[in-house]
């Protein structure tokens, strides 16, 4: 029986699969460190504390699924986007992969592809989406932030909302959210070129806001630009408390990822400083991995207080307490996590063990569902 601890294009081989070339060539997350090194994980920590999710074995929604990035629900209906550039629906105990149809070229630079999907407010009335995804162009990889407009079960590319949005070998951020404020964010990687993080000039390294249509709201921190905060080496979750507070996940540099509170306009920091390192003028993390853990975060959601995190090193959902400042295991012993959403006292993970970096068992990758108790 599967493990719950107590404190746990794509699947492409390339011949430049990773930034390190002693490394067998991936397509996901390696972090990779400034001299070269990967960023692959640690150490798993214990905090007795009993699990506030509770089940004997998680219910497998659905299974077989190609490099998963981002968990999306409408009613009773799921929608995952995959890396190779699939969306998968699952309706009625029936999966269908549907096809999105791109202007532009899928890279196949490691970490790249499909990533990030939201749907519009109003998609049961107007089937739109929004999409984060990597493609080449003449001089390399970039990311833009589209609208997908959805026919029977195909995708198709309709409107640029942002384009050339700085891409490398690795660190392409790629999460979407709509706020509670309606408009539309992103994260953004500092594309292996670390100093752009602190370039307002720049889109990489950035949590970016935006109007739907992809105008910048007037009321954004710098005037006439999409950036609401900076500072960030590879952030890949958004979540907000029920306050209205926005927080965000982020992959350290050879350990040190963290889990920021983030305020509009505020610099939190890399790379001049990281993890527990502290500056004026910076913002340092709610919580910190330290120099000796990884836990590689992704995807995250809120509830009752706690952010619930997915960790693709630390192969688990972390919980993070707000008040207490507590953190620990809920989930362990499915590999890889990339993604998590919570809804009606249920909290959904996708396992990422196809993703070049995993051990994938039989079946894999799934998508998961769990009971949480108060």
């Amino acid at each position: 029986m599967k493990k719950f601890s107590m404190l746990g294009l794509f699947l492409v081989i390339l011949v430049s699969g990773c930034a390190d070339t002693n490394e067998a060539p991936v397509t996901t997350d390696p972090d990779i460190t400034s001299n070269g090194q990967v960023n692959d994980g640690l150490g798993e920590q214990e905090e007795e504390k009993e699990p506030e999710v509770i089940s004997d074995e998680p219910e497998i929604v659905t299974e077989n699924l190609e490099i998963p990035w981002s968990i999306e629900k409408e009613g009773d209906t799921f929608f995952l986007t995959e890396r190779p550039g699939y969306i998968t629906r699952i309706e009625n105990g029936e999966t269908i992969r549907q096809d999105v149809e791109l202007e532009q070229e899928l890279s196949l630079v490691p970490e790249a592809g499909l990533l990030g999907f939201v749907l519009d407010p109003e998609f049961s009335q107007n089937s739109l989406a929004y999409a984060y995804y990597t493609y080449e162009a003449s001089n390399g990889p970039l990311n833009r932030i589209v609208t997908l407009q959805l026919g029977g079960d195909v995708w198709q590319e309709e409107d640029i909302l942002l384009d050339k949005i700085p891409s490398g070998r690795v660190h392409h951020g790629g999460r979407l959210k709509i706020g509670p404020d309606d408009m539309l964010y992103a994260t953004t990687g500092d594309a292996s070129t670390p100093d752009i993080a602190q370039d307002t000039e720049s889109l990489g390294g950035k949590i970016l806001r935006m109007n739907r249509d992809g105008s910048i709201p007037e009321d954004n921190p710098i005037p006439d630009s999409y950036v609401y905060s900076y500072g960030h080496r590879n952030p890949q979750g958004l979540t907000w408390s029920s306050d209205g507070t926005l927080y965000s996940s982020e992959h350290g540099n050879s350990a040190n990822d963290e889990v920021n509170l983030i305020e509009a306009g505020q610099n939190y920091g890399w790379p001049i400083i990281e993890g527990d390192e502290e500056q004026e003028d910076m913002i340092s993390p709610l919580f910190t991995s330290g120099n000796s853990d990884t836990w590689a975060p992704s995807g995250m959601d809120y509830y009752n207080g706690k952010i619930y995190v997915a960790g693709l090193r630390g192969s688990a959902v972390f919980e993070f307490d707000l008040e207490t400042r507590e953190q620990r295991e809920v989930v362990s012993g499915f590999g890889r996590i990339r993604d998590v959403l919570i809804e009606d006292d249920q909290l959904y993970f996708i396992s990422n063990n196809t993703d070049g970096r995993g051990d994938p068992k039989e079946s894999d990758d799934k998508l998961y569902r769990l009971s949480i108790q108060d």
